[in-house]
């Protein structure tokens, strides 16, 4: 900020300077100004060796600066869990660590700075004396009156005053260089980062840009919600498929249940859908339309996604809402807030859809934010939902709450459901049962029970709760050793 508000102000003033003065000293006297101009290679010398050295010095302060940060912004917000395992001596020395390598970097960039500036002022000193030796002894063989000596030592102070100037902008510059870095490393992303696409020979995942002659037009309205996978494939990482060849038929209205192990694949599965990644292989339908053939707003318009982790930014209530549809009225948010079940304990917030939530949401219960995160997608209003373990990580009262709100949230729109308990998806019309990234079995909840494959057995093993939610029953996501040795538990 400082190079680009004052250092090119002062950077040109000082040039125009220099220019300035060494023309006036070559008009008054040739000599005296060659002479003047002598330590000038020295200069430059310098300032090219400073800003290669500083350059690179800068850039490790910047990143053992960022390193501080980073540490600093976990401890805080896990500070929690640092006092509930007695970390602290733990974090303070890593700290410590981190700290010291701040300090050593500044130190390094000080130094190079300290060997920099006073050799500057010495190359500049030299040309000062050079002029007042030679124009001395001139004065004194009466070639030049001494006068004309006074003014010149005035011109070689203009002279040497903005160079001094250059050479302090010049450590801005390399600080402000290596601070621009870090920001030129994300402004140079793509413009939607996250997006990825196969590269020619389908080996591994590459960054792409939305193309800008796809449609933008948003009217999720005209998409129905036809969902076909079509033999889709993905993968992280070359060698390492993440998706095998996946296929199934979501009908408009329709609910699908994804089930599987930690790394079975549902949530890549949805994110193909969302675009956050593009598949390698295969296609995406909807509406019997490939999903490449929407413009991303428009695609995403048409998709609601409700997550485990539900984000709020930190302002208001209805701020947060209001990101759903940020022209609706007030009886909308009202309507939405009834049929989330969050208008109880809104009402009891000092300001009601005007009470701020904090970072993250840090004022409101796991419940409360699930529910408003629900809200949101019902005044968005999607024919699409996806809904990522909507209810893991909630007591079963709360459940029941959110279960409801889930219920309305999926009449009439084609939702794909992520979950392990089985309350949430046992009424799904197609369940799929993902295993190292195939879908292994298929069908509703009876079906599946009758085939009497892996998804019976997780059944009977009660990683899905089985039975009808009860509040003296144990939450779902509790899971025995024994169960974990034989690797059938579903992901939270």
């Amino acid at each position: 900020e400082r190079v680009l508000i004052d250092g090119i102000e002062q950077g040109v003033v000082a040039i125009l300077q220099v220019v300035i003065v060494v023309a006036v000293m070559f008009y008054l006297n040739v000599k005296l100004a060659l002479l003047a101009l002598v330590p000038f290679p020295l200069l430059v010398a310098g300032a090219l060796t400073y800003t290669l050295t500083a350059h690179l010095r800068y850039r490790s302060q910047r990143r053992a600066a960022s390193s501080m940060n980073a540490l600093l912004h976990d401890n805080l917000a896990g500070v929690r869990q640092i006092k509930s395992f007695v970390r602290e001596k733990e974090e303070h020395a890593r700290f410590n660590r981190v700290s010291d390598q701040l300090r050593r970097a500044t130190l390094v960039v000080m130094r190079v700075w300290a060997i920099y500036s006073p050799s500057m002022s010495m190359f500049e000193a030299i040309g000062a004396l050079l002029v007042l030796g030679f124009g001395g002894h001139a004065v004194v063989t009466g070639a030049m009156q001494i006068g004309d000596l006074v003014a010149f030592l005035i011109l070689t102070a203009f002279l040497y005053d903005p160079v001094s100037r250059l050479h302090q902008l010049n450590q801005l510059v390399q600080a402000g260089r290596a601070a621009g870095e870090r920001v030129f490393e994300i402004l140079d992303e793509p413009t939607e980062p996250g997006v990825v696409a196969a590269d020619a020979d389908h080996r591994h995942a590459q960054f792409v840009t939305d193309s800008p002659r796809e449609p933008i037009e948003s009217q999720p309205g005209r998409i129905a919600g036809d969902i076909r996978y079509e033999n889709v494939s993905f993968s992280y990482v070359e060698g390492l498929p993440a998706l095998r060849h996946v296929s199934f038929h979501a009908p408009p209205g329709a609910t699908i249940a994804l089930v599987g192990a930690t790394g079975a694949g549902k949530s890549t599965l949805v994110n193909l859908l969302v675009r956050f990644y593009e598949f390698i292989s295969g296609q995406i339908y909807i509406d019997e339309k490939p999903i490449c053939e929407y413009g991303l707003r428009t695609l995403r318009e048409a998709i609601g996604v409700v997550t485990q982790e539900s984000f709020l930014f930190n302002g208001s209530i209805r701020e947060n809402l209001l990101m759903g549809k940020p022209d609706a009225t007030d009886a909308q948010l009202w309507r939405v807030v009834d049929a989330a079940n969050a208008r109880k304990f809104i009402e009891r917030l000092p300001d009601g859809l005007e009470s701020v939530v904090g970072e993250r949401g840090v004022k409101l219960s796991v419940g409360e934010k699930q529910r408003l995160s629900i809200a949101r997608a019902l005044l968005k209003d999607p024919p699409i939902l996806i809904l990522d373990e909507a209810t893991a990580s909630v007591d079963t009262a709360t459940e029941r709450l959110i279960q409801e709100a889930l219920d309305r949230l999926m009449t009439n729109r084609t939702s794909i459901v992520i979950a392990h308990r089985l309350s949430t998806i046992v009424h799904a019309d197609q369940i799929l049962v993902l295993d190292h990234g195939r879908i292994i079995e298929r069908g509703t909840h009876d079906e599946l029970l009758v085939l009497g494959g892996k998804y019976a057995r997780l059944c009977r093993q009660s990683l899905l709760d089985a039975s009808p939610l009860q509040e003296t029953e144990p939450p779902a996501e509790v899971v025995t050793s024994e169960a974990l040795e034989k690797e059938e538990q579903l992901p939270v």
